[in-house]
């Protein structure tokens, strides 16, 4: 180790170096044993295997500081790199507060591409490029692509350029260019993907452009093909420090290695246990054989925990020692105590959405006997973004306010509106909104120029937009592909709007008819995004919401009403994200709902890639659960819609990894047979006294009570209120009203069930009258 004030260290260097080396080292306090060793480790490879809520970013900002400090390297002579701007700006502030000054001169401290972008546009020609190249979206990438493919003379339809996008960004993060690609790759996309992969960048070539993956591919290319330019930079960067390792792909990994390969000062931070983007080309196997890439390499781990209590420490640490791919560590934390990681089991997962919701209140309000716990300091993550909806649906009946963090909210997702455009068609036919979004969606053929025909046809007529395009249809002002299609339409929205008329008709299977005749899902399913697969099941958890009402009109209502509510303005909000999205961040409360096989682990990465996939699962797991300081809660279901039918579901796997010293197991008795996680439900209860037992103890008939004591797999009666704009309402303009979210307020407009009330604390909000009460009547109501 090197401490600045070790001058023997720096015997034979310059006076100002020396000079350097005697300054005061404030950033060096506060470090743990571990943490100093890392920073004060300047010599050789070093990786900084940091668990969650270690302290890296100190460990690594104090590291670069000490370098500076020392005089080990002047600013430019540091490389520095992150996979966000945001990471890269925190490095620098971080800094600049332990030297007590403005970090001038840093230059490579950013990210990946960030500095790919400043190596190739100094080495622009190396690569066939001019230094004032372009840098392509993804939009401008699709459509170069798919004129690629028409150049080919393959029909996009069946091949989509976005697949092909997909591929050959998978090629880049290998550092593969066309000539590259193994065999066992090149029969991908119909057996011409390398075909069209080297059509694609020679284009790029010619346009002057590149996309994201090339600011990697090719300065790994130059440093591979010009020794000179290689060695340029191997001398230039004295020091390397590298963040989130263990997430970098195969030409970051060969970027790096090719630059350290100099001085072989390479730092690299990161955690084995938290690799959770093998989806979009990270490799933990990176991190994993850091020793044997560099030889001599000093691992140095954080383990002292600074953000959980020991009891979710353990429960992770307990989880995570499942995977055999892994460098190995525990975490630990000088804090003693705190709440067990709760476990509860629910009938199914309305049931659990609802228990979740009271049980957030619970904790604003300090009713758990634990601290109050404000909505902004919890969060529910989930596997899957679908599985939001429910939550979502349970929040805005309740008007508890919410965010979702890495994506729009449920029913303002692209998929959910275009789909509710076309129930809004089934029911209402002149809705012209609904009718312009989704005449095109998907493609049938109509440039903007039969648009504009449809609506010139509607303004003369005087009629709907729908009108409209029967007439131009009929008229032949449209013909062709365009007309075709367009005839399709308006007929399938007669039909649908016929089977609206008839009294008690399946509007669940309706909706999934309009869906499908419609040709939007088949838009999604022959979509080879990795987005596509999301949409698909956002698609299906919406008909699942339809099960709850009438019909379509109540939903459609039922929807417009709790969007109508913007809790923008509230102080307090519970986050929904997903487990991904939840990587960095810590809250005090955490939800983690969902915990079923086939969800949880997640049936298709099991699938695809076997127990590599598994492994990667157990690590998202582990990640959940490191996201909570003082209370985690776990919780999954007994039944599940699933792909449209209701299954019983399984407890996950990683449930029975848990250490069951650390877990409090709410569920009530008899649920799983007293037992909880798969190897229980499995094993099952062979002693029929024993079953008698179970089924007759209090905490089975209370869990029956509250679930409404039905059947296996039969949903929970409606707890949505359909509104009906038509009712005479019980209440007036000028009554005053209780609701238990909101508090006191005044009415100032009535509409059928539907009320417009001034909150004296809220503000003005829109809700059902079913869901207030008159004031005087609020003393009533039990808490």
């Amino acid at each position: 180790m090197t401490n600045c004030d070790d001058t023997d260290a720096f015997e034979g260097a310059s006076l100002s170096a020396r000079a350097m080396a005697v300054r005061p080292t404030p950033y060096l306090q506060g470090l743990n044993p571990a943490q100093r060793e890392a920073v004060e480790t300047l010599d050789g490879p070093v990786l900084m295997l940091a668990g969650a809520g270690t302290g890296k970013t100190r460990a690594l900002t104090a590291r670069i500081a000490h370098l500076l400090a020392c005089g080990r390297a002047r600013p430019n002579e540091i490389l520095a790199v992150t996979f966000t701007n945001k990471a890269a700006r925190e490095m620098k502030e971080r800094v600049a507060r332990f030297l007590g000054a403005t970090v001038e001169g840093m230059p490579w401290m950013g990210t990946f591409h960030s500095i790919g972008v400043k190596l190739l546009r100094r080495h622009a020609e190396l690569a066939g490029l001019k230094s004032n190249f372009t840098i392509l979206d993804t939009d401008d990438q699709i459509r170069l692509l798919k004129q690629v493919i028409a150049a080919a003379n393959i029909d996009e339809k069946r091949w989509p350029a976005r697949q092909l996008a997909g591929l050959i960004d998978h090629w880049k993060n290998r550092a593969w260019g066309p000539e590259q690609v193994p065999a066992a790759e090149a029969s991908h996309f119909n057996n011409m993907g390398t075909e069209l992969y080297a059509g694609y960048q020679q284009r790029l070539l010619t346009l002057n452009a590149c996309d994201f993956g090339d600011l990697l591919l090719h300065v790994v290319t130059i440093f591979q093909n010009h020794p000179d330019v290689l060695e340029q930079y191997q001398r230039w960067f004295r020091y390397i420090l590298v963040d989130e390792y263990q997430d970098t792909n195969i030409a970051q990994y060969l970027w790096l290695r090719l630059l350290a390969a100099g001085h072989r000062n390479i730092c690299c931070v990161g955690d084995d246990d938290q690799s959770i983007y093998g989806w979009r080309g990270a490799e933990v196997g990176n991190i994993l054989r850091f020793e044997k890439d560099f030889p001599g390499a000093k691992v140095i781990r954080l383990e002292q925990n600074y953000r959980s209590t020991e009891h979710i420490l353990a429960a992770a640490s307990g989880l995570i020692a499942a995977n055999a791919g892994r460098l190995g560590k525990t975490l630990w934390t000088e804090a003693k105590g705190g709440e067990k990681v709760r476990l509860i089991g629910h009938w199914d997962g309305e049931e659990e959405a609802r228990w979740i919701g009271e049980e957030a209140e619970a904790l604003q309000r300090g009713t758990r006997g634990l601290d109050p716990v404000s909505l902004n300091g919890q969060a529910i993550l989930v596997r899957a973004s679908h599985q939001m909806r429910a939550f979502e649906d349970r929040f805005l009946t309740i008007g508890l306010p919410y965010r979702v963090i890495g994506g729009p909210r449920f029913y303002e997702r692209l998929e959910i509106r275009d789909a509710m455009a076309y129930f809004r068609l089934a029911v209402s036919p002149d809705d012209d909104l609904a009718f312009e979004r989704v005449v095109n969606t998907p493609r049938r053929g109509l440039g903007d120029k039969a648009v504009q025909t449809i609506q010139m046809q509607a303004r003369e007529d005087g009629t709907s937009l729908l009108e409209g395009a029967r007439y131009a249809v009929a008229s032949g002002r449209i013909g062709g592909r365009g007309g075709a299609g367009l005839r399709a339409l308006v007929e399938a929205v007669d039909r649908w709007h016929r089977a609206t008329q008839v009294s008690d008709y399946d509007h669940v299977r309706l909706a999934e008819t309009i869906l499908d005749e419609s040709g939007y899902t088949a838009m999604w399913q022959a979509e080879k995004t990795p987005e596509a697969p999301g949409r698909l099941e956002n698609l299906k958890e919406l008909v699942k919401a339809l099960e709850s009402f009438d019909n379509l009109q109540g939903f459609l209502e039922h929807v417009a009403l709790i969007m109508d509510n913007d809790s923008e303005d509230a102080e307090e909000k519970i986050t929904i994200m997903t487990l991904h999205a939840a990587k960095g961040l810590e809250f005090p409360a955490v939800f983690l709902p969902g915990w079923e096989d086939g969800l949880f682990p997640s049936q298709r990465s099991m699938d695809e890639s076997g127990l590599k996939g598994l492994e990667e699962e157990r690590r998202l797991a582990y990640v959940g659960i490191t996201r909570a300081e003082r209370l985690l809660t776990i919780s999954f279901a007994g039944n599940r819609r699933v792909y449209g039918q209701w299954q019983s579901q399984m407890p996950s796997r990683f449930i029975d990894e848990l250490p069951a010293d650390h877990v409090e197991v709410l569920t009530p008795p008899g649920l799983y047979g007293g037992g909880y996680g798969a190897a229980a439900m499995s094993a099952g209860i062979e002693d029929r006294a024993a079953r008698a037992d179970v089924y007759n103890s209090p905490g089975w008939k209370r869990m029956q009570d509250r679930s409404q004591a039905r059947p296996l797999g039969q949903p929970r009666e409606s707890r949505h209120v359909v509104i009906d704009l038509d009712a005479v309402s019980a209440f007036e303009a000028g009554d005053r009203v209780f609701h238990q979210k909101f508090g006191y307020g005044t009415v100032e407009m009535t509409e059928g069930e539907k009320l417009r009330v001034a909150f004296d604390k809220a503000g003005t909000k829109h809700v059902v009258a079913g869901y207030v009460v008159a004031a005087g009547a609020a003393d009533d109501i039990p808490f």
